[in-house]
């Protein structure tokens, strides 16, 4: 009887590390560092959406951004399908972007202003593939159909769109290359609730039919917990747990996790949710605090929090934390 070795994932991201210097002084002198994401791994397999979440300022679009090689880490080693990415040549990257898209937070701001809708997605079509124009512009109606548009608004400027209807220009751009991996920069953070839902369930739709996956960054827990199958919480440029949705909003092991669960609303007036108000503001990502990086505002904070980092450990099968309240379940590394 033989068997089968398992496929790599998809994207796999190991010990990540992207420093960003800070000059000072009429001679720009280097007087330190943002350590704006510090040593964080993950994996992403085929079909599979990751949530990212996390305050402003943690990491959260700088790791989208790296793993796009649109700015190149400091170390670390992001391989996708088995190869590393992070050291290949723009010239040996061209061929690998078609596979790897983007949807920004700003629908309006992404989009060429001086562009009609069909040459807008029309474009990372000619950019990878040699077909003739009347093959491109049957692609581009299929790809406004998928998204909710309608044909005879291919002529139309970005500024004639609604936020909406922007947004879904820009997740068909998206799509035009045939990508498997789509780097979702908070989609939805800029549009009305009503049109939330509706983006969202079409990303949702799209990953069902054509099998994409998805690094959702988001800071609405709500709205990850309805699209994520599996979610990282970041602080600070760490990630400090990691596990499927169901884990993670039904037991929380971290307590930076606890407390954002605590701010999200509950539609259930009877509910009574106690909320857990964290002290003090986040610390400067230049010189970010010693030991665990969340302790400065931890209300479980003890001495060793103060001095000894701790390592992101599976807690439980599947779920990994990051706190020295949590005893590793085994001595098992992140895969």
């Amino acid at each position: 009887m033989t068997t089968t070795a398992p496929s790599p994932p998809l994207l796999q991201v190991a010990n990540l590390i992207k420093h960003f210097p800070v000059r000072k002084g009429v001679f720009s002198q280097l007087s330190g560092h943002v350590h704006a994401v510090d040593d964080i791994s993950f994996s992403i397999a085929q079909g599979e959406t990751l949530g990212l979440v996390g305050e402003s300022g943690c990491g959260k679009s700088t790791t989208g951004k790296l793993i796009l090689r649109l700015i190149e880490p400091t170390s670390g080693a992001v391989s996708w399908r088995g190869r590393r990415i992070d050291r290949l040549s723009a010239a040996a990257m061209r061929p690998l972007r078609r596979e790897l898209q983007a949807v920004f937070q700003d629908p309006y701001s992404s989009l060429n202003p001086r562009m009609r809708a069909a040459d807008i997605v029309a474009e990372p079509i000619r950019n990878f593939e040699s077909i003739s124009p009347k093959e491109v512009q049957e692609r581009v109606a299929s790809l406004l159909d998928k998204v909710g548009l309608r044909r005879d608004q291919m002529v139309k400027y970005p500024y004639e769109f609604s936020g909406g209807q922007r947004q879904r220009l820009g997740i068909a751009r998206a799509l035009a290359p045939r990508p498997r991996l789509i780097v979702c920069d908070e989609p939805v953070s800029a549009l009305d609730v009503s049109v939330q839902a509706q983006v969202i369930n079409l990303l949702m739709d799209l990953q069902n039919e054509l099998g994409i996956s998805y690094l959702f960054v988001a800071h609405d827990l709500a709205v990850v917990e309805h699209i994520s199958h599996r979610v990282a919480v970041m602080y600070l440029g760490k990630i400090v747990e990691l596990t499927d949705k169901r884990s993670l909003f039904t037991d929380p092991q971290h307590p930076y996790t606890e407390a954002l669960l605590s701010a999200v609303p509950v539609p259930d007036p009877k509910i009574q949710r106690k909320r857990v108000i964290l002290s003090g503001d986040v610390p400067s990502p230049i010189n970010p605090p010693s030991g665990c990086r969340f302790h400065t505002r931890c209300p479980y904070a003890f001495d060793r929090c103060r001095v000894d980092e701790p390592p992101l450990k599976e807690v439980r099968p599947g779920h990994w934390a990051a706190c020295h309240l949590r005893e590793a379940a085994a001595p098992t590394a992140l895969a």
